[in-house]
């Protein structure tokens, strides 16, 4: 698989880092609508550890992004590129932290309990079938366990969306194997503070945008690192799932805010 894309022209001043861990593609949208005025380059993140996908992601920044890029991380991808802002400062000028997971273990909990509220019982049973299947290595089929949870995490996620979870299905080629070589790793960081710890090192701005219907909870993010970074903001957007880009009320005040804080 190639490892970066390109959007407008160059020098490319924005990196977009998707989620997943092994949701590659996924902020194609979100690049093509920022390289209407400037360079974007879109890592697409294959490593199976995560310090594999750190490594992968500086070796794309230094070799396709201008000096100091700012960087835009959703979900997995904001843990991502929160910890490349701990490892490679003078590399990021600018850390903006999109729809991102808690940074404390305790609001897991939380995350967990609003997700399920919102499915049926059916789909409650499937949701705890796959994450055990898919925290099980010999696991042949996980590919299409991370599709399908994908694909209900889209109706636990969105508030109003503009498109269906087909077609936001479409936009990735989920895998697997990243998602199980990176992610019991991440999740351990988190737990015993070895994640949040690391922002002691970040010496760029850093801008939270958090949907107020997320179910990851926007306290999870805001209060860890408001206590913890030197320059940190937070902005709450309105009638906004998970993916901003996606939410019909949202999408607009989302791309406003963020073009704000790429000027």
């Amino acid at each position: 698989m190639e490892n970066h894309r390109t959007y407008g022209s160059p020098p490319y001043t924005v990196a977009v880092v998707h989620g997943g861990p092994g949701a590659a593609g996924e902020m194609a949208p979100v690049a093509r609508e920022l390289a209407r005025e400037r360079g974007v380059v879109e890592p697409l993140q294959a490593a199976t550890s995560l310090e594999g996908q750190v490594e992968e992601l500086r070796a794309t920044v230094e070799s396709f992004a201008a000096p100091r890029v700012v960087m835009l991380g959703y979900s997995w991808g904001a843990w991502l590129s929160y910890i490349f802002a701990a490892r490679y400062p003078a590399l990021i000028r600018k850390l903006l932290l999109v729809a991102s997971g808690p940074f404390d273990e305790r609001y897991v909990t939380q995350l967990r309990e609003t997700r399920l509220s919102r499915l049926t019982d059916e789909d409650r049973a499937e949701w705890g079938a796959i994450n055990a299947a898919l925290g099980t290595p010999a696991a042949t089929d996980a590919d299409t366990l991370l599709a399908r949870l994908g694909a209900l995490a889209f109706m636990t996620d969105t508030y109003d969306p503009l498109v269906t979870g087909d077609e936001a299905a479409e936009a990735t080629s989920p895998s697997g194997a990243v998602f199980q070589g990176v992610w019991p790793t991440a999740a351990a960081w988190r737990r015993d503070g070895t994640l949040l710890a690391l922002g002691a090192h970040i010496q760029c701005p850093v801008v939270a945008f958090h949907g107020d219907y997320d179910p990851h909870p926007a306290e999870g993010v805001r209060e860890p690192l408001s206590a913890l970074l030197r320059d940190f903001r937070f902005v709450l957007l309105r009638h906004c799932g998970h993916t901003p880009w996606r939410e019909r009320q949202a999408r607009d005040a989302f791309f406003h805010a963020v073009r704000r804080e790429l000027e």
